[in-house]
């Protein structure tokens, strides 16, 4: 939204400047008294077009580095005497965009013609002499306007840089953060959840194995141990994933769709829409999203098919998952760890998921996430 405003903002300025180019032209060519022949006429659409075309100096800065030196030419000719203030202003974002050199072979064309028209147009009688004067004059603010434009793109180079640098420097601190709790999960959580869970499931197999019944409560703490340990396995792969290697994301979510499919969920993916690019933090929680639901049908739903869909939209990414599991409407979802990150995730980027029984029975993950593709 606020890159849009800016752009938004961005166009109003770059139109203003060419409106008000475009007027001090005219009003400096209409002060010159002409008759109103043709040749005046065909010269103030020339001041005209010249200063309007600056509206789109950002955009085809060569084009209208070409544009405003035509019409300055143009104009000079039919008899107006008016500065080339349109091209100067062209020379400036051409250079800041970086067309350096084709610039300076655009400027020294027009340091050639500008006088040749002035004396074509007949005003003066010392054509030598006024070239020379006014061949320097040109030069002069020709110089200042590609220096003025080269500083600017010097000053907003180093900052991208800077930026770029700053973004590293966090971005390596937080992989580093990142391999230092997955190490220390590793060496002393998943040690104790292990023992706890070994030690469950001894004491259920030898409880069966002399034909006792087995308490409640120790198959409760064998299954709280083997989901703990599926939670933790899969929030170090997570660490060590974004620390190390190249995240998952869109381009992956068919392996998770064949990797349900192999251990026997009848799972389908459908992806709907023109596939364009999404911002890597909207690429990985496609991927978790699509992840933990498939997960959660495997383990809790008893769901013999599933179905994944994947919606390109104008500004935003709409992912669904459904399953005809048990679930019906008025049970509530349990708020496990998985469903809570999901949320998490959805909601730091702006977007909106839902997750709920159907009416016709089975249970949906439904989350929109928004894509600036202004960006």
């Amino acid at each position: 939204m606020s890159t849009g405003r800016s752009g938004v903002a961005v166009g109003v300025t770059d139109w203003a400047i060419a409106v008000g180019v475009a007027a001090t032209l005219l009003v400096t060519g209409l002060s010159g008294r002409h008759a109103g022949t043709v040749f005046d006429l065909v010269g103030y659409v020339l001041l005209t077009v010249g200063g309007l075309a600056l509206a789109a100096r950002r955009r085809a800065p060569v084009l209208v580095l070409a544009a405003t030196g035509l019409c300055a030419v143009g104009y000079q000719a039919a008899g107006f005497d008016v500065p080339a203030v349109a091209f100067l202003f062209a020379v400036y974002a051409a250079v800041r965009a970086g067309h350096r050199a084709v610039t300076v072979a655009a400027s020294v064309i027009m340091l050639a013609a500008l006088p040749l028209a002035a004396l074509a147009s007949g005003l003066h009688d010392t054509g030598e002499a006024f070239a020379q004067a006014r061949g320097a004059l040109e030069l002069a603010w020709l110089i200042a306007a590609g220096a003025a434009g080269e500083a600017l793109r010097q000053a907003e180079r180093r900052a991208d840089e800077a930026e770029r640098t700053r973004e590293e420097t966090a971005r390596h601190r937080a992989n580093e953060e990142r391999l230092h709790i997955a190490r220390e999960l590793h060496d002393s959580l998943t040690h104790q959840i292990s023992v706890i869970k070994v030690q469950a499931e001894v004491a259920v197999h030898v409880a069966r194995r002399r034909g006792e019944p087995v308490p409640q409560a120790l198959l409760a703490i064998q299954e709280a141990g083997r989901e703990a340990t599926r939670e933790l396995r899969a929030t170090l792969e997570a660490l060590r994933e974004d620390g190390t290697n190249p995240p998952h994301g869109l381009d992956h979510v068919a392996e998770l769709v064949e990797r349900a499919r192999t251990a026997g969920l009848d799972a389908t993916l459908t992806i709907e829409g023109q596939r364009h690019d999404v911002p890597a933090a909207v690429d990985r929680t496609v991927y978790r999203i699509v992840q933990e639901s498939l997960t959660n049908i495997a383990r809790h739903a008893a769901a013999t098919t599933a179905s994944v869909r994947i919606d390109y939209r104008l500004d935003a990414l709409a992912i669904r998952v459904d399953d005809d599991g048990t679930a019906t409407p008025g049970t509530a979802p349990v708020p496990g760890v998985g469903l809570l990150g999901m949320r998490e995730r959805v909601t730091a980027l702006g977007g909106r998921l839902r997750a709920e029984p159907r009416e016709e029975g089975g249970f949906t993950v439904h989350a929109e996430l928004p894509v600036d593709r202004t960006s």
